[in-house]
């Protein structure tokens, strides 16, 4: 790569004494990726990060320069390696866990870290009847923590991408400063942290550190260094956070990278050398690294948050989609702080890894037709006769409900009973690192000589239903809104109101089916003209989709939403609406939840690690970065 192909811009101070670096003034750039004036720049450890410098060469003279003919002197010190290699060692494991690679350990239906169930669309079927897509819900749950466990938890690896730009200045970077604290404060001896901050460029404020006392105390001194100033390269900003995980020497079982920025990349996009499909769509996946793209069963997902509305909850969203990360939107920027809670309450329970669901079928006339399966990827053999689906991390009381649509024939004379298929689930435990298989129990429908009309359908079946088909009406309500047809996307919505509101589920009194009555009716009023679909509306749809695809929790924050994302005495997570309040409740006062997010995937977890946020938040304790 030539100079000016792989040219930065130039960085606003020093990272040392922190004085502007003029263009006149000589510079060095660590191994490291800090900056200096060239009498800053001394000694063997950077005074920035605390890394040891190694391969320092002398100062060259800087190639000539169209941008800056003015900085003649300026100093560069090039990389051998882009990777960082100087983590600190992870944790010894404690003593008796099981270290991983050796043979799959045979675990009970019912037993270990992760529990199989299957239900079928009907409970019985006319012997003479044949079975055409007839469904059945393949069910697995992570099983909880209890309070010892947790104390002897799997660590994490934590690197956390801030944006740093110009329109962060002001109370916005206050905000994170103070929600960052809060974070470090969750973090274990165990865990490891880095913090990388980008603007027009990016640079890693501090390698990935063990959060011990000393480690939290250098994490916060980090927080608490960071200014804004500059445009807005998310691509530098995670190319950063590649380098520090793919540089490790040492490695925790669950890795992880949090992305927050407020505006739309200026570098890589729109206008700076975008990609364009067929002259209209934009090319996200240009912000993604490749050591990030989700290949097989390695999983290092990017955890998305828009902040504030001038965000480019496109990118944000594609970013998160293609490495199997979550997008949450914060439009009440005062609650960042909650965001980041129930993401670090489920980062923090990573209990199953690698899951993978296989399907059998038991008889030999029995089909597998299709499996509605989201964002995971499932594979039906070409006889119909297995199918697989990866499922991947789960977090603790984590759900993943899946319909698979089975064939099957007439039963024979006699037949009582038909077997359809065999489910079982091989995964990693994170806490003994073991290969596990669990086996679930035959799934049987009964065939008597004839049924009546009027027998119930599987309540499980029918909730899962609705909650698909609730997933499609809001990815035709999004495609609609962006052809700027608004009216048909408002029509949407509503109609599967209607058909919720008619449903056996939703009058039974099913949380799940009122939660999402709840969110259709939210959701009708972000598509209800442009104004209103581009400053809230798309972010919101585009938060629900990967939600419901991953059956996962993610956050929405609208203005007046400053109380937590839940409630409720029974603690039953749940989606709210104040009808689309605008105005914005003070920092840290009481105010009545409005869209909080997808409550129902919501994981005692989570919840736990919000309630928590919102408490120091509301009794005015937020984490001091000065402390440890």
């Amino acid at each position: 790569m030539g100079f000016f192909e792989g040219f930065r811009p130039w960085p606003p101070s020093c990272d040392r004494c922190h004085f502007a670096i003029d263009t006149s003034q000589a510079t060095v750039t660590s191994e490291c990726h800090h900056r200096f004036h060239l009498h800053c720049f001394f000694g063997s450890v950077c005074p920035a990060c605390n890394a040891r410098w190694r391969d320092v060469a002398g100062p060259n003279p800087s190639p000539p320069s169209t941008l800056f003919p003015a900085a003649p002197q300026a100093s560069w010190i090039f990389l051998e390696s882009q990777l960082y290699d100087d983590d600190e060692p992870v944790e010894t494991p404690a003593q008796g866990a099981a270290p991983g690679g050796g043979e799959s350990v045979q675990a009970a239906a019912n037993n270990g870290s992760l529990v199989i169930k299957t239900h079928c669309e009907f409970p019985a079927i006319a012997r003479s009847t044949p079975m055409e897509n007839f469904a059945v819900l393949v069910h697995i749950k992570a099983t909880g923590i209890d309070a010892e466990a947790t104390a002897v938890r799997t660590p994490v690896d934590l690197v956390t991408v801030l944006d740093v730009s110009g329109s962060m200045a002001g109370y916005k970077l206050t905000l994170l400063k103070r929600a960052m604290g809060f974070v470090i404060d969750q973090l274990g001896h165990g865990d490891r942290l880095s913090i990388v901050s980008f603007s027009g460029d990016a640079r890693r404020v501090i390698r990935l550190t063990r959060m011990s006392d000393n480690g939290k105390a250098s994490a916060k001194t980090a927080v608490e260094s960071l200014a804004a100033g500059g445009g807005t390269n998310i691509l530098r900003g995670l190319d950063e956070a590649a380098e520090v995980l793919d540089g490790r020497r040492h490695r925790n079982a669950v890795a992880s990278v949090i992305l927050l920025s407020d505006g739309q990349d200026t570098y890589n996009l729109n206008g700076y050398g975008a990609i364009n499909v067929g002259g209209t769509t934009t090319n996200y996946s240009v912000l993604v690294p490749p050591s990030f793209k989700r290949a097989g069963d390695r999983c290092l997902p990017i955890h998305t948050f828009g902040f504030g509305t001038d965000h480019d909850a496109a990118a944000m969203h594609t970013i998160a989609e293609e490495t199997g990360g979550t997008f949450s939107f914060i439009e009440n920027q005062a609650v960042v702080q909650d965001a980041f809670a129930q993401c670090i309450g489920g980062l923090l329970s990573v209990t199953v890894q690698e899951a993978r669901i296989t399907i059998t079928c038991s008889h030999p006339g029995v089909r597998v037709r299709s499996i509605k399966s989201g964002c995971y990827a499932s594979l039906v053999d070409a006889d119909g006769r297995a199918a697989s689906l990866d499922v991947g991390e789960l977090y603790a009381d984590e759900e993943r409900r899946f319909l698979v649509f089975l064939d099957a024939p007439v039963a024979g004379a006699g037949e009582d009973a038909t077997e359809l298929i065999k489910v079982s689930c091989t995964y990693r435990d994170t806490a003994s690192r073991q290969s596990m298989v669990v086996a679930g129990v035959d799934t049987v429908v009964e065939r008597p000589v004839g049924v009546t009309a009027d027998m119930e359908p599987s309540m499980e079946v029918a909730q899962e239903r609705i909650r698909v088909e609730t997933t499609e009406d809001i990815a035709a309500a999004r495609e609609a809104a962006e052809r700027g047809a608004y009216a048909a996307a408002k029509a949407i919505p509503p109609r599967r109101q209607e058909a919720l509101a008619r449903s056996a589920t939703a009058l039974s009194g099913d949380a799940r089916s009122a939660a999402l009555v709840s969110e259709v009716r939210e959701l009708v009023a972000r598509v209800a003209d442009r104004r209103e679909y581009e400053q809230t509306g798309r972010a919101c749809l585009l938060a629900g989709m990967i939600s419901h695809e991953q059956q996962r929790a993610t956050s929405v924050h609208l203005f007046g939403s400053a109380a937590p994302p839940f409630s409720s005495s029974s603690g039953t997570p749940f989606a709210s609406t104040a009808g689309g309040r605008r105005g914005a409740a003070p920092y840290g006062a009481p105010a009545p939840p409005s869209y909080g997010g997808f409550g129902a995937y919501t994981t005692p977890a989570m919840q736990s690690m919000m309630e928590l946020s919102w408490k120091k938040r509301e009794n005015g304790g937020e984490s001091s970065l000065g402390s440890k």
